[in-house]
C-alpha cells in the first residue's frame, strides 16, 4: 500500500532541510524562494521499536518497517490560485498526496530571508490556508455548474453529490477549510474525485531555533493554539539539527541526543504522527526469512489485510492466525504460544488491530 505525505509552506521555513533529514536524500537548500520547483520524492521508513522486540524471539536478519512517500513541494506565495509563484504547480503537486505537513516557522534569524520580511506563524499558515481555499473554491463552483445539470435529471446520486457540493462551497465562502464540514464516509465517497486541497489532513510542523526545542516558545504556541481551532496536530522540530543527527552513525547520533537530554529524533515523532494522521495502523508476519511490518487502514478486516500482501491472499483467505507481541514476549515463541493455547483463529469478520502479528491460510 503506498500512501503519501507532501512537506509545504512558504519558502525559506525550512521545507526541504525537514525533508533532507527524513529521507537523508541531499535535496537542494539554499536561503532564496523557490528552490525547490519539482516536488522531491523520498520512501520513509517509519520507526517501529516493536519490530526489534519481535527480531529478539523470532531471529532473522531481514526487518522491514512500514514507509511512508514523502514529497517535499514548492514553497508557495500569496496569489498562488491565481498562478502567482510556482501556483499552478504547488497546487498540482499537493492534489497528487494523501495528507499535507505544513512546515511553519517558528524561529527568528535575521540571516535566512522572510518573503513578508517578519516572523509571523499564524499570517503564514493563514496565507497558504487561503490560496488552498481559494483554489478550492473555483473547482467546486465549476463542479457545482455540472452537478446541478445532472441532479435536474432526478438521479439520486447526483442530487446528493450536489447537497455535500453546496455545503462545502458555503464553507468555503466563508474562509472554512473543507475538513471543518462533518461528512459521513458516504458523503466523502461523494466527492473523493474532486481531490480538495483543503480536506486532506494537516500535521503543522513548527521549525524552532535550537534553543526552543521545549515546544514553549511564544511561535510555537501559537501554531498549538490555531491547530486546536482546527481540529489538527502539531510537532515541533528544529530542522538543523534534524538534519545533522541524519549524517551522524547510530552512536554519535545516541551520543549528540544524549548530550541534547533529548530520547530520539523529533523527526521520528513526525513520521509516526503523519503516518497516525492518514489512519494508517500496521500488522506484522514474522518468521524465519523476514519480519515485516505492513500498512493497512484502521478497520480493515483479516482477508482485507491480507490482500495488502498478495491479492489472492485476500480472494483465497480461508483464516488468519494471529497472536500479539506480548504473547510473544510471554511464552518465548510461536510454539510456547500455541503450547499455551494463545494462538487465536479468526475469520473473514476479523478487524485487524493494530500489533497483531499474523499468518494467512488460503487455498492454493
Amino acid at each position: 500500500m503506498s500512501v503519501s505525505a507532501g512537506i509545504v509552506g512558504l519558502p525559506n521555513v525550512g521545507k526541504s532541510t525537514t525533508y533532507n533529514a527524513l529521507t537523508n536524500a541531499g535535496a537542494e537548500s539554499a536561503n532564496y524562494p523557490f528552490c525547490t520547483i519539482d516536488p522531491n520524492k523520498g520512501v520513509v521508513a517509519v520507526p517501529d521499536p516493536r519490530l526489534k522486540r519481535i527480531q529478539k524471539y523470532i531471529p532473522t536478519d531481514r526487518v522491514i518497517p512500514a514507509a511512508v512517500d514523502i514529497w517535499d513541494i514548492a514553497g508557495l506565495v500569496r496569489g498562488a490560485s491565481k498562478g502567482e509563484g510556482r501556483g499552478n504547480k504547488f497546487l498540482a503537486d499537493i492534489r497528487e498526496v494523501d495528507a499535507i505537513l505544513h512546515v511553519v516557522r517558528c524561529f527568528d534569524d535575521p540571516n535566512v530571508t522572510h518573503v513578508d520580511g517578519s516572523v509571523s506563524p499564524i499570517r503564514d499558515i493563514e496565507t497558504i490556508e487561503l490560496e488552498l481555499i481559494l483554489a478550492d473554491a473555483q473547482s467546486v463552483e465549476k463542479r457545482l455548474d455540472k452537478t446541478r445539470r445532472a441532479a435536474k435529471s432526478g438521479d439520486k446520486t447526483e442530487i446528493a453529490r450536489l447537497e455535500v457540493l453546496e455545503k462545502i462551497h458555503a464553507a468555503l465562502d466563508q474562509g472554512m477549510p473543507a475538513r471543518k464540514v462533518s461528512l459521513d464516509p458516504q458523503e466523502e465517497a461523494l466527492i473523493y474525485d474532486s481531490h480538495l486541497l483543503t480536506l486532506k489532513p494537516v500535521l503543522y510542523v513548527a521549525n524552532v531555533a535550537e534553543d526552543d526545542l521545549d515546544g514553549n516558545s511564544e511561535h510555537v504556541a501559537k501554531v498549538r493554539q490555531y491547530a486546536e481551532e482546527t481540529n489538527a496536530s502539531v510537532v515541533t522540530i528544529c530542522g538543523t539539527i534534524e538534519a545533522e543527527l541524519a549524517q551522524l552513525s547510530e552512536e554519535d547520533r545516541q551520543e549528540m541526543l544524549d548530550g541534547l537530554g533529548i530520547e530520539e529524533p523529533a523527526l521520528h515523532v513526525l513520521i509516526r504522527a503523519t503516518y497516525s494522521l492518514l489512519g494508517l495502523r500496521s500488522f506484522f508476519t514474522a518468521g524465519v526469512q523476514e519480519i515485516r511490518a505492513w500498512t493497512i487502514y484502521e478497520g480493515y478486516t483479516a482477508p482485507q489485510a491480507a490482500g495488502v500482501i498478495h491479492t489472492d491472499f485476500e480472494k483465497r483467505f480461508i483464516r488468519a492466525e494471529v497472536f500479539t507481541l506480548e504473547d510473544l514476549e510471554q511464552y518465548g515463541s510461536e510454539a510456547g504460544i500455541k503450547a499455551a493455547g494463545k494462538l487465536r483463529l479468526e475469520g473473514k469478520e476479523y478487524m485487524v488491530k493494530d500489533g497483531d502479528i499474523m499468518h494467512f491460510r488460503h487455498n492454493a
